[in-house]
Order: structure tokens, then C-alpha cells, then sequence
């Protein structure tokens, strides 16, 4: 059995740091797809195929330089059971593709947790990186690093006009998708979400939800990345998502005061109002949770709450997905009985 730790503790360590702007901008990431020359990739590869991908990525750990990054765990994704491969996406060291659809799967992640690198998901190889709060220059500085690691023990499959190959042809070019998973509930009250997010989507832009693609936007979540890696430079991608997503979050800080001086008791009344709930609540589903949780982060943001740390916000919001839930009480549940223990790791959490 491969080391199965990152499936017990909901709270990555580089989640209980602070970054830049981390009031508004949850984490940064960066991720790079790449696929190996003369191998076929992952959705037509054969078993023997991506058999031998996997070892030959293996194969790179050997390197000293990946040593800089700390220990890097290595998990077969066919040792592992459903529900520890669905706490892995549930933390973002993983995607859904690579849980559930992929053959002869693995990650490796590094002992913080900020590394994992992603083998025979819907790429040979998918390097990823997390920073907390607004870093993304940091994440992919630290991303390419590693990319020019493995790309010195294996040829990538490159076209001169085209770039990087990949299976899916939105990330064909630079193979590059940085994005930033920001808090924006100020914007969702003053009601000018919509218009920020469609100015968004005019630069190059994409609004998804909190586990991307095909996602839904809960607790006021938006992850916001670019949408064309094909026709600029990964410079170009990185500094055009840097400038609108210092722009959203002054839109963002503008929209909080404006509460504050307009309606502070009627935010305190909210922000009370879901931790009452929350700390009461004898059942609760996810998108309630999503919404109340995020209300009190606001609060305390705003020192409307001072006895709870933005920490414990993200400890929460992980524990209260459902593989987390049947992990902690050791049991399949169904919904009924996931909004129920919901409720009663949050009260027993908010009690402590």
C-alpha cells in the first residue's frame, strides 16, 4: 500500500500559511501538461503504453534537483480505494479525470503538499503547483523548474508552430493553465459579479468553479484562469491574469467597504446569523455549508469575528466534503446522513 497520509490530515501544510492578498485570494496554482514524443497519448495509449510512461517518468525521481522540493511521495493510483482517490481531489492534489478515468495513474506529491505531478491522467505528465494567496508568479517560476527537471530525461512531443501537444486542444500551445481561487462575496452582494466576471471572459479569461471545469461557483468561490495558451508566451498568460486579478480584488475591497459604511449592522446581522447556524444547525448540505462558511469568512475579514482564523475556514471547507466526512466517520453514507455528520463536525469544530 502505497503512504496513504495525504488522505488523513484535511489541511495541506502550505494552506495554513498567509500569502499576499489572502483575504481575498484563497491560492494560486499553476499547472503544465505535457505528453512524451512517440508514445500514444493517455485516452488511445494501450496498457503496455502507459505502462511504460509511467516508469519511464518514474525514472526521473532519480534526479538530485528534485531533491530542492523535498521528499516526493509516490502513489499508484490502483492501490488506492475510491474514497482515499476521491479526498486526493477533494484537496486538489488530483483532478476527477485522474481518479476515475485513468489507466496506470499515479501523483507525486511532495511533503507539503504544494508539489504534485500528475502521471496518465489526461496527459502523460501534468506538474502542478500551489502557493497560498497570490503567488502565481511564484507557481509557475517554481512549475517550469520542474518541467525543465523532467524535460532533461524525456523528449515531449513539440510541433514548431503549434507549441506543446496535448490530448485536449484548449491547452495545446504552452500546455500552460495558472489560475486563482479567489473569495468574492462582497462583489455577489453589490450585485456586480456578473459584469466582472463577463469583463473577464473578454480578456482571455475563465470563471469556473472551485474544482474547475464544469464546476459550480459555491460559497462565493471563482476560480479564475486563462483560457488560450496557444498564440502568446507563458509570460504574456501570467502577467495578463496578474493585472485583472489585482483589478477584481480592488473591485472586491471597494465593494466590502462600501458594505461596512452602508449596512454594517445588517452585515453584522448576516455574518452572525451563519455562524449561529452553523454552530447549531442539527443537519446541513454542502451548498448551505459553502454559503454560511463563506459569510464567515467574510465576517472575519471584516473583524466582525475575531475568535476564528481564515485556518480554520479552510480546515472546514475540506472536512465538510463528502469523502473527508465518510472518512472521518468511518462509513458509507448516503446524502441525507452526509448533511447530518456535516453538521456535527461543524458544531463540534465551531465548539472547540
Amino acid at each position: 500500500m502505497p503512504n496513504l497520509r495525504f488522505t488523513e490530515q484535511p489541511l495541506s501544510e502550505w494552506m495554513r500559511h498567509r500569502g499576499y492578498e489572502s483575504d481575498i485570494v484563497i491560492s494560486s496554482r499553476v499547472r503544465i501538461a505535457r505528453n512524451l514524443q512517440h508514445l500514444a497519448f493517455p485516452m488511445l495509449a494501450t496498457n503496455q503504453q502507459s505502462e511504460e510512461v509511467l516508469t519511464r517518468l518514474k525514472a526521473v525521481l532519480e534526479d538530485d534537483r528534485l531533491s530542492q522540493y523535498g521528499v516526493l511521495h509516490f502513489l499508484p493510483l490502483d492501490d488506492m480505494d475510491d474514497l482515499d482517490r476521491r479526498i486526493l481531489v477533494e484537496k486538489h492534489l488530483i483532478s476527477p479525470n485522474l481518479a476515475t478515468e485513468s489507466r496506470n495513474g499515479a501523483v507525486l506529491i511532495s511533503e507539503d503538499e504544494s508539489l504534485s505531478i500528475m502521471i496518465n491522467e489526461e496527459d502523460h505528465l501534468r506538474i502542478q503547483c500551489l502557493y497560498p494567496g497570490f503567488h502565481v508568479q511564484e507557481a509557475w517560476e517554481r512549475a517550469t523548474a520542474v518541467d525543465d527537471i523532467f524535460e532533461a530525461h524525456v523528449d515531449y512531443a513539440f510541433d514548431d508552430k503549434r507549441g506543446y501537444l496535448t490530448s485536449c486542444p484548449t491547452n495545446v500551445g504552452t500546455g500552460l493553465r495558472a489560475s486563482v481561487m479567489m473569495h468574492l462575496p462582497a462583489l455577489v452582494l453589490t450585485q456586480q459579479i456578473n459584469r466582472i466576471l463577463s469583463a473577464v471572459s473578454q480578456v482571455g479569461l475563465t470563471v469556473r468553479g472551485i474544482y474547475g471545469e464544469g464546476s459550480e461557483a459555491m460559497g462565493n468561490l471563482f476560480q479564475i484562469s486563462n483560457q488560450i495558451t496557444l498564440g502568446q508566451s507563458e509570460s504574456e498568460i501570467i502577467e495578463n491574469l496578474h493585472g485583472v486579478v489585482l483589478q477584481i480584488i480592488e473591485h472586491e475591497k471597494t465593494a466590502r467597504q462600501k458594505l461596512l459604511m452602508e449596512s454594517r449592522l445588517r452585515m453584522t446581522d448576516r455574518v452572525m446569523r451563519s455562524y449561529g447556524i452553523l454552530s447549531n444547525a442539527a443537519i446541513i448540505d454542502s451548498k448551505e455549508a459553502a454559503q454560511r462558511l463563506s459569510d464567515v469568512r467574510l465576517g472575519i475579514d471584516l473583524g466582525l469575528i475575531d475568535h476564528l482564523t481564515a485556518s480554520q475556514l479552510n480546515e472546514l471547507t475540506v472536512l465538510t466534503q463528502s469523502g473527508f466526512l465518510q472518512k472521518i466517520f468511518n462509513e458509507h453514507m448516503d446524502r441525507a446522513e452526509r448533511d447530518m455528520y456535516r453538521a456535527k463536525l461543524i458544531r463540534e469544530k465551531l465548539g472547540k
